[in-house]
């Protein structure tokens, strides 16, 4: 809900319950003014609780927002990490691979040299 609106129709509530009250206060009805009072009452309550209650709601999609980007962001990075670990993975494999064909070249190199 927008602020102004809600602005206005406070300002509307407020010069019309100020007419009802001035009028009874004129025709000394006292009884009718209590009960005015009361019911004003009652609608400042309830107006502050739906205040409250936009409030909450909006609190709430704040932090939803926040907390679907922070995802958004972790799982980026989650993705990220795993590239760089996949990409360092197969310089290793590369590495055993390397060293293994070396180690085979040079058992190789020895059993030939043992045969002469």
């Amino acid at each position: 809900m927008d602020i102004d609106f809600i602005k206005i129709c406070r300002l509307k509530m407020i010069k019309f319950f100020r007419h009802i009250r001035q009028r009874q206060l004129k025709n000394n009805e006292m009884r009718k003014y209590s009960l005015y009072a009361i019911g004003e009452i009652v609608l400042v309550v309830i107006g502050i609780l739906i205040a409250l209650q936009i409030n909450n709601w909006n609190e709430y999609n704040k932090n939803l927002k926040a907390e679907n980007q922070l995802l958004k962001d972790l799982n980026q990075e989650f993705v990220m990490n795993q590239n760089i670990l996949l990409k360092k993975l197969n310089e290793v494999n590369e590495g055993i691979e390397i060293h293994k064909t070396y180690l085979e070249k040079l058992a190789s190199e020895k059993y030939s040299s043992r045969k002469d």
